[in-house]
């Protein structure tokens, strides 16, 4: 009786969906942990390699840098999204920090999965046209593919930002704070979803199944490609695939489901409307598909030194490097066998 018009507006999240004390708080921390902990390790130990790579002017080595740049700057935050499921969905830290939290998060998935898109197209122009001229794969033009994700992801979300007001996720009545978990969604952030998903899900990932089908049937029909070259191209294209399918497909086909509910259901917005009853059973599965795509960060380094020579190599080496001494043959061998991989990396 005694609420206001605006608590009416900002207290829906506290109607529309419970968000409390229970074990799914518990899951999403251990799987943001794992992020956090994996993820920092494994980016920590290719990031010299690679970053010897890009000094080689290797063009792998450069989009594998700007992954970990990305990977890196969204590791930083979780520790943010661990404390927010610790304190049972309340953030306690302002909405300034809930911004730049969830920029960070947003950006490195988007940056991830674009980057995976240049890198298969890459790949596939390699394998299918070898005999081609490769100005498009010089290394500015490499450097302008990574800066143009960037800036294009970057500046889209910060738009996002600037339109989206956080502040309707404060509860004044309970003194609650959710970050990014505001209820009812309203018909633009819906529509806007849409075309998030279309855009930045399924056109990528049509461009990589076209790009490593093409791969794939080139490899097989290549007589001069021995079989651990096929092995590592087969576990390259099924990996990235991988990565699509257990880290960012369950959330994207998650929030379209969510989307196309409200946008023909939204109208009831009561707690027991057929709307809330909906986000309350899935919000469980949202949150969890949420998480899972945290794990792309520490999924992307270990899957390119697996199946890269050139960076496989570097690995060894750089940590080998302190505890042994080579001899002028070894090192020359080792030379040349570098120069061989980077010629030719898969």
């Amino acid at each position: 009786m005694n609420v206001t018009l605006p608590t009416t507006t900002v207290n829906l999240t506290s109607v529309c969906v419970q968000i409390g004390d229970s074990a799914i708080s518990d899951l999403l921390i251990s799987v943001y942990a794992i992020a956090f902990v994996l993820g920092l390790i494994f980016n920590i130990l290719t990031l010299g390699p690679i970053w010897q790579q890009m000094r080689r002017q290797n063009i792998l080595g450069i989009f594998l840098l700007n992954l970990s740049i990305s990977d890196m700057l969204f590791i930083f935050t979780i520790p943010l999204w661990i404390n927010y499921y610790f304190q049972n969905h309340q953030w306690q830290l302002g909405v300034l920090s809930c911004s730049i939290a969830g920029f960070f998060y947003y950006s490195n998935m988007y940056i991830s999965i674009y980057l995976l898109c240049c890198i298969s197209v890459d790949r596939c122009i390699v394998v299918s046209y070898p005999l081609r001229p490769k100005t498009h794969r010089s290394t500015r033009c490499t450097w302008i593919q990574c800066s143009a994700v960037y800036v294009v992801v970057v500046v889209l979300h910060i738009l996002v930002l600037a339109n989206d007001n956080l502040k309707d996720a404060h509860d004044d009545l309970n003194n609650n704070d959710r970050c990014y978990e505001t209820y009812p969604m309203k018909k633009p952030i819906a529509l806007f979803n849409m075309v998030r998903v279309g855009i930045g899900f399924f056109l990528p990932l049509l461009v990589l199944a076209v790009s490593y089908w093409r791969v794939l049937a080139t490899v097989d029909q290549s007589p001069g490609l021995n079989s651990q070259t096929k092995r590592k191209v087969r576990l390259l294209s099924y990996g990235v695939i991988g990565i699509f399918s257990f880290c960012f497909a369950p959330y994207h086909i998650l929030l379209l489901i969510r989307s196309l509910f409200f946008y023909y259901y939204g109208d009831d917005l009561s707690h027991n409307g057929s709307y809330c009853q909906f986000e309350q059973k899935i919000h469980f599965f949202f949150s969890f598909t949420l998480a899972l795509s945290s794990l792309n960060c520490m999924v992307d380094p270990v899957l390119y030194v697996l199946v890269s020579n050139g960076v496989q190599d570097e690995v060894k080496q750089f940590f080998r490097w302190p505890r042994s001494t080579k001899t002028h043959t070894e090192c020359t061998l080792t030379v040349s066998k570098r120069g061989k991989a980077n010629a030719n990396v898969i």
